[in-house]
């Protein structure tokens, strides 16, 4: 590679008449030499193989060899007459000059008076002389300043026309003035302390005309109580008031002399490590020999976290964070009662709250008796206590509960009355006891009905005492035939026992014989007595089954289709229709119940 001026045709010439001057003949420049040619070529090779010196520009910096040719050829219009490379780079006069990063500008209204007529070549509409009319931001006046003279508007600084680069133009601060900024800081400051002195002075003037001497102290002290108040809010503990701008965390190292976490168990495959935050959330000795907490010295993080009064401590630093965001200033170490009394305060208006939303739906939809739980017994009817009955439901072993009293609404009186249904019975009629009605859901008489009904079973005796008075007959009747057939056994049993005694031979054999014989009519009389007791029960129990399928029957009817008093019986019921209906009785705590048949 080697350096050949390409100079343009004027140029050329020009330099050939130069030289006809100096030498006098010839009339074409003169040509390159085959000798001439070859060294340039051994010289080019020499350069390329390092073994001699590159070749050099104008500015005295290497030129590399093996740049081609048609590179390092500046072109005929650059003008270059020795081996140079600056055509290749930037050219000076084609880089763009930029406004410099900094440059302070006044933006907004200028300063100073305003102009109080129409200027000539002014906007129409505000009469600023900064913008024209297409350019004004003002709302469009009905009549403009041109016209009216009236409310020129002030004039704005016209921004200068900076050229700026990529950054220059995505530079938020630039144009931005510090000084002004300190300026309106220390405006601020001083309009704040003239407020503080002329308060100071009303508070000074104040204590001196109620003739104390503690308000100068009052107001040093509330002064000084006010910075520490203010400075105070920058030192708060880190990780106690939760901000979403501030997010400061402490990590908790532990003692150098403890055990490590993660060497209580060295199995891989025990309670997880997180390196980052270093804790270990469960037992790391788990399923192992020392699982007893009370062997352990570490039960994992979430034993500390749910043991002790750990739960509440996080409900209450909840709820500071919360009182916090809402604007009350707590905390939780710097002032815990006021914390507690806060709380305390929030969940007794919480739960009146509560109270009162619950009030007003009920009072509205209401549904009151569906919130009132049932006691246990009748809402599971079973229980884990052993109870051992016998075939008639008595308890043998085992402590039996006291019994519901009933599932219906108790104490209610209806129609005026003061006593329940049932309170009152006389001569086989159930009634109320605060009139002595016998009607059913009638309506409360007081002392008059009482009266009135009195005179009536003086006058006329009513059908239930006639049909009261057959059935105690009926019952004198059997009570008397039972007693003769109980006097003709007795007979029976005396004559046997004559029969026995005449019979006897011997003294020894008499008394023995008589003994044995007085036994086996004992027994004999017992056997028919069991007998006809069996029998009664068996006739109960049948009549007791018969009974109970006519009082289904009823049930099913209609309440108004029923007949009257066809439920209720008047007689009282025998010993053997008592224990038939005990043993029909089914008891709902027992808990083979539900496998008895009929």
């Amino acid at each position: 590679m080697s350096f050949q001026p390409n100079v343009p045709p004027s140029l050329v010439a020009k330099k050939l008449k130069e030289e006809k001057g100096k030498e006098g003949d010839g009339d074409e420049p003169r040509k390159q030499s085959r000798e001439e040619w070859k060294k340039q070529r051994e010289l080019e090779e020499m350069r390329k193989a390092g073994t001699a010196p590159a070749m050099k520009d104008e500015e005295g910096k290497d030129i590399n060899p093996h740049i081609p040719q048609y590179i390092m050829q500046a072109p005929w219009y650059f003008g270059a007459e020795t081996a140079t490379l600056r055509h290749q780079r930037q050219q000076e006069e084609k880089i763009p000059q930029y406004a410099p990063l900094g440059v302070s500008f006044k933006k907004g209204i200028k300063e100073g008076p305003v102009a109080v007529k129409f200027r000539k070549g002014a906007c129409e509409n505000c009469g600023a002389m900064t913008h024209k009319k297409k350019d004004c931001l003002e709302r469009p006046r009905k009549t403009g300043a041109k016209f009216t003279g009236e409310k020129i508007a002030p004039d704005e600084y016209i921004l200068p026309d900076l050229k700026l680069d990529y950054d220059g133009k995505r530079d938020t601060w630039n144009g931005f003035d510090p000084d002004e900024h300190q300026r309106k800081l220390q405006e601020e400051y001083q309009d704040i302390e003239e407020a503080k002195r002329t308060l100071k002075e009303k508070s000074l003037d104040e204590s001196l005309m109620t003739g104390g001497d503690g308000g100068e102290k009052e107001s040093k002290g509330g002064e000084s109580d006010g910075d520490e108040k203010y400075y105070a809010e920058e030192m708060d503990m880190p990780g106690q008031k939760f901000e979403t701008k501030q997010r400061i965390t402490v990590r908790n190292l532990r003692i150098r002399e403890d055990t490590a976490k993660y060497l209580y168990n060295l199995d891989p495959n025990s309670a997880y490590y997180d390196p980052k935050t270093r804790s270990m959330r469960e037992n790391p000795l788990k399923n192992t020999s020392k699982e007893d907490i009370t062997e352990l010295k570490f039960g994992g993080d979430n034993f500390v976290r749910s043991s002790g009064d750990a739960q509440e401590m996080a409900k209450r630093q909840l709820f500071a964070w919360e009182a916090f965001e809402r604007g009350n200033d707590i905390h939780l170490q710097a002032d815990p009662t006021k914390l507690e009394l806060m709380h305390k305060e929030f969940e007794k208006r919480k739960d009146e709250f509560k109270k009162t939303a619950k009030d007003s739906i009920l009072d509205q939809y209401g549904g009151q008796e569906h919130l009132e739980s049932l006691p246990k017994q009748l809402l599971l009817a079973q229980t884990e206590d052993y109870i051992e009955y016998s075939r008639t439901g008595s308890v043998i072993k085992g402590q039996e509960k006291a019994a519901v009293k009933s599932r219906y609404e108790e104490d209610v009186y209806n129609n005026n009355h003061k006593s329940v249904w049932g309170s009152f019975w006389r001569e086989g009629r159930w009634g109320y006891a605060c009139c002595h009605s016998y009607i059913k859901e009638s309506y409360c008489t007081g002392e008059a009905g009482k009266k009135a009904e009195e005179e009536c079973s003086l006058l006329v005796p009513s059908q239930h005492q006639a049909t009261f008075q057959e059935t105690k007959e009926a019952t004198q009747v059997k009570n008397n035939a039972k007693k003769k057939n109980k006097k003709k056994k007795q007979k029976k049993k005396k004559m046997t026992k004559k029969k026995n005694d005449d019979s006897s031979s011997t003294e020894s054999s008499s008394s023995s014989s008589s003994s044995s014989e007085s036994d086996s009519s004992d027994s004999s009389s017992e056997e028919d007595e069991e007998s006809q007791k069996k029998r009664l029960l068996k006739e109960a129990l049948k009549a007791q089954k018969e009974h109970d399928k006519k009082m289904t029957q009823l049930l099913q009817i209609d309440e108004r289709k029923r007949s009257y008093n066809s439920i209720c019986d008047i007689k009282a019921p025998t010993d053997e229709e008592m224990e038939a209906f005990r043993l029909k009785m089914r008891r709902v705590d027992d808990p083979m119940a539900n496998f008895l048949t009929d």
